[in-house]
């Protein structure tokens, strides 16, 4: 892939910056400071200036149909927790694509993906990855970064390198997304709690499916599916 860099002082916002960019090919977009990052849903994105890697990439993947989109998703996520697994221990992926370390928040994806005839036109990919900043005042609950981690600070241009050079690895190998996917996932052995719109339960991750949705059997035996938001994992409380 030939990516198209673009460094930006500061926008609104990085997924906005690309679907309004009027570029052909595959494209990256990264900013020291972004007024209105946000994560999934209503979720905002807490980031001091120049500290921490936010970026969105502009890519055109070939005949993935609707309904295997989410390997893009996972391909994200996979490529994300390989470079952070360089220099960090205990990484996991969080369903749907946060990146977790232990029970901390490290990096946070969102995904918007434009279709046009069964399959994905291109796909616009949000990424917000902790890197220098050390202290949090957020309410978000579980934040962490790698300058945390590992007390050393990090070249955030050097460390997108490595992010797209490990992102491209996994769109050649689409086949074994799922698996490497899944075999990293948070909470992936063992009963833990979750909330849904029923209330608490204890359940167990039985796979992702081909389009997302998480399956988890409860200690009774039953099996339910969950699309995104559906399900809350309850840590730490």
């Amino acid at each position: 892939m030939k990516w198209k860099i673009i460094h930006v002082n500061d926008t609104d916002s990085t997924n906005r910056y690309l679907r309004e960019l009027d570029v052909d090919g595959d494209v990256c977009v990264w900013t020291d400071y972004q007024t209105a990052g946000r994560g999934c849903g209503t979720n905002t994105w807490e980031s001091e200036r120049g500290k921490n890697l936010l970026f969105s990439l502009l890519i055109h993947p070939a005949n993935i149909p609707v309904n295997k989109q989410f390997v893009v998703s996972m391909a994200v996520a996979n490529s994300i927790a390989k470079v952070v697994s360089k220099y960090v221990k205990t990484v996991s992926v969080k369903w749907p694509n946060d990146i977790y370390v232990r029970d901390k928040k490290l990096c946070g994806i969102l995904i918007e993906n434009r279709l046009r005839g069964g399959v994905i036109k291109d796909s616009i990919i949000g990424v917000g990855l902790n890197v220098n900043q050390l202290c949090f005042v957020s309410d978000a609950p579980n934040p962490i970064s790698l300058a945390n981690l590992t007390g050393c600070l990090f070249d955030r241009e050097e460390l997108l390198q490595e992010l797209l050079e490990a992102f491209e690895a996994e769109l050649a190998d689409l086949e074994g997304v799922r698996t490497r996917y899944l075999s990293q996932l948070y909470w992936r052995k063992g009963f833990h709690r979750y909330r849904n719109a029923w209330g608490e339960c204890y359940a167990e991750i039985m796979t992702v499916e081909d389009d997302g949705h998480l399956l988890l059997s409860d200690v009774d035996g039953h099996t339910n599916r969950y699309a995104f938001k559906e399900v809350e994992f309850v840590i730490g409380e």
